[in-house]
């Protein structure tokens, strides 16, 4: 199978867009968030440590997910009283949310690599929302170690919470963010 062009590439990337404001009334398949997911372990992962760990919450689960993060919240004494209720209810804005995870590594090198592998999964996993014509939005977990949301996904215990990946059919289209031009720095000598 040839290769994408560049171009199309490039017009791809340019199209994503950060935005939750979606249909919430209609579903994402799971069946098109297992492909979303089977393109994220496309990416690099030299020592084949294979670190994603995935768990998709619809329906009633983003309450559960919510209450699951606000529970932990309390007992680690993270965030006032007004994030915590943030938390309870947020999951609700998108029909799914993706929780992504980074399994752990007992060499701290290799704990890192993956880490950077998953992060670079999710780029793709968002490319593909992007072609396949979803809104998304990469959340940081409030917690990334959340026992009761680790527990929830039925990762490992020791799995590091990378993402809340909000997904949803758009409602509106979403303005162009400015980029900086990117600075270069070339040494040929």
């Amino acid at each position: 199978m040839p290769a994408p062009s560049l171009d199309d590439l490039a017009t791809l990337i340019a199209a994503r867009r950060t935005s939750m404001l979606c249909d919430n009334d209609r579903e994402v398949p799971v069946e098109l968030v297992e492909r979303l997911c089977s393109l994220a372990t496309w990416a690099p992962n030299h020592k084949r440590t294979w670190p994603w760990r995935f768990a998709l919450f619809t329906g009633a689960g983003r309450s559960r997910l919510g209450e699951a993060f606000a529970a932990d919240m309390v007992d680690v004494g993270f965030g006032d009283e007004g994030k915590v209720a943030k938390t309870r209810t947020k999951y609700l804005r998108t029909p799914a949310t993706l929780v992504v995870g980074s399994a752990a590594h007992e060499k701290p090198a290799l704990q890192r690599e993956n880490v950077h592998a998953v992060a670079a999964g999710i780029q793709n996993l968002l490319l593909g929302a992007t072609a396949a014509g979803l809104a998304s939005y990469w959340s940081s977990p409030p917690l990334n170690d959340s026992a009761r949301v680790l527990a929830m996904c039925r990762f490992e215990p020791d799995v590091h919470l990378l993402a809340a990946i909000y997904l949803g059919w758009p409602q509106a289209e979403m303005p162009v963010p400015e980029r900086p031009a990117p600075s270069l720095t070339v040494i040929d000598s």
